[in-house]
């Protein structure tokens, strides 16, 4: 089985693949001074929680946005996992994707890795949508390359910004509402947030698809995608795990070449 690893900038995902079997995926709070020590004793306990074992794993791969927290998610993969990880950007690690970008080497492995799981599953010229610390637009070719795309602030980051800079603004949960036009401050605040961005999303799915010039599907990912889920008729499909199976497919590829 393999234990694939993404690691953003608010939470790590780890998660198990048996063949194209999702068997578990879990949060963390991502963490550069967590070690591989402690690390393990969470992993084992999740594991043991779905009838699995950490002797059952037999392959890694890591994509990490966050370079302090590598070291730790290396050493758990080599000390504990007896695996040597595949790294996701590190030179020899093939991708199936080309970056027809001006600085390549720039691009996130978690944007990488999505365009690889968006092309495999849908074949057509795409935007995939990531909802995470930042919202991010990406990109795909018919080909399956990444030409690009938009990174907007997260509907979290905004939150936390309004919260701080209006001494009158209290935090709140962040929730799609029934109304648009709020009665109260809360109520105001979460229309503003959650359909502010809803019209985010169209704007810029509309002005890529126009720049682009070629029909294109949508595909929503990240932590909060879910709570778009059905809120507007732009997001044509929500896959929470896109880069999770963008992990399967490169680490499958690339033991494929090895063999």
């Amino acid at each position: 089985m393999l234990l694939a690893i993404n690691a953003n900038n608010t939470n790590t995902v780890f998660s198990v693949w048996e063949g194209e079997h999702l068997r578990g995926a879990w949060r963390a709070a991502t963490d550069a001074k967590r070690t591989a020590d402690e690390y393990v004793v969470w992993l084992d306990h999740l594991l043991g929680l779905e009838g699995l074992a950490r002797a059952q794993l037999d392959g890694t791969i890591i994509a990490s946005v966050v370079p302090e927290a590598n070291f730790n998610l290396v050493t758990l993969c080599r000390r504990y996992c007896n695996s040597e990880p595949l790294v996701v950007g590190e030179p020899g690690v093939a991708l199936g994707a080309k970056a027809l970008v001006d600085r390549p080497e720039e691009v996130g492995a978690d944007r990488l890795v999505n365009t690889v799981a968006a092309h495999d599953r849908f074949q057509t010229p795409l935007i995939v949508v990531d909802f995470g610390t930042a919202t991010t637009f990406d990109v795909v070719d018919k080909d399956g390359n990444y030409c690009g795309g938009v990174i907007a602030p997260g509907i979290n980051l905004s939150l936390t910004a309004l919260h701080m800079a209006a001494a009158k603004l209290p935090s709140v949960r962040i929730r799609r509402t029934d109304r648009v036009i709020g009665k109260d401050t809360v109520a105001c605040m979460q229309s503003g947030l959650f359909w502010g961005y809803v019209g985010l999303v169209e704007g810029l799915v509309a002005r890529i698809r126009q720049e682009f010039g070629q029909p294109m599907g949508v595909v929503a990912t990240g932590g909060l995608a879910p709570l778009f889920d059905g809120a507007t008729e732009i997001i044509e499909h929500v896959d929470p795990n896109l880069t999770l199976w963008g992990l399967r497919l490169i680490y499958e590829r690339n033991r494929k070449r090895k063999t």
